[in-house]
């Protein structure tokens, strides 16, 4: 599955901290992958439409910014996180420590490289591992291909992207962080709007449930059936 094309440009509020908001105003995004494939380079192209391209490897930084979602204000919370991921022997135990933010998040961005087969691999047990802590298959993962104007260095092929997320159930894109920023922007614009949906439709479920049935009126016929049983006993 492919992304579906946005009509119209995703436009940004100033980046300007913010604050804490009521429960529903906030959409919480995190953005796992392996070391090196441009995690931190897709948020800050996202936020401020900048590339850097040398970061110092991060230790899972957060992000909370003001950005104008079709036409409404949504606080946007992205979680960085470190470029620990490698595929081994003891790759539960490398993600057990990913547990707390994948606990938090409520839409995930899975990152590799196109030139790093192995962050490719990474990708699966990512994958696993969120659908272990968020067993509801509508919690939105989107698969990115990052780095696609890299195509002398291409390890990893846009048909073995596509298939992966056609075998996990999710949507797959490539993009290049340096040279696409309205690529990089429709997918972090797509995962929001799949999570506010979701908040959504999981606020409405609440309040089904939190209604209670009306009582069925009485049948009369029943009524009238009970009144004449109980004078033709006292009669007797």
């Amino acid at each position: 599955m492919r992304l579906p094309s946005m009509s119209q440009p995703f436009l940004l509020a100033p980046i300007a901290e913010c604050p804490p908001g009521p429960p529903g105003a906030q959409v919480r995004l995190a953005v796992l992958g392996a070391r090196g494939v441009g995690k931190s380079a897709m948020i800050v192209r996202f936020l401020t439409k900048r590339f850097i391209g040398d970061y110092e490897p991060n230790t899972g930084n957060l992000y909370s910014r003001l950005v104008h979602l079709d036409g409404d204000h949504v606080a946007v919370q992205i979680q960085d996180t470190p470029g620990c991921i490698q595929v081994q022997e003891d790759c539960v135990q490398v993600l057990d420590s990913l547990s707390r933010c994948v606990k938090w998040a409520e839409g995930f961005l899975l990152v590799y490289s196109i030139t790093d087969y192995s962050s490719y691999q990474s990708v699966q047990p990512l994958y696993q591992h969120i659908r272990k802590v968020h067993p509801d298959a509508r919690t939105p993962i989107i698969i990115v291909g990052n780095k696609a104007d890299l195509l002398h260095a291409r390890q990893v092929q846009a048909k073995e992207g596509l298939q992966l997320a056609n075998e996990l159930g999710s949507l797959f894109l490539e993009i290049s962080t340096s040279e696409d920023s309205q690529g990089v922007c429709d997918v972090f614009q797509y995962l929001c709007k799949e999570v506010s949906k979701l908040q959504h439709a999981g606020s409405t479920d609440r309040r089904r449930s939190s209604i209670i049935p009306r009582p069925k009126s009485p049948n009369m016929q029943d009524l009238k059936r009970r009144f004449k049983q109980a004078l033709s006993s006292k009669v007797k």
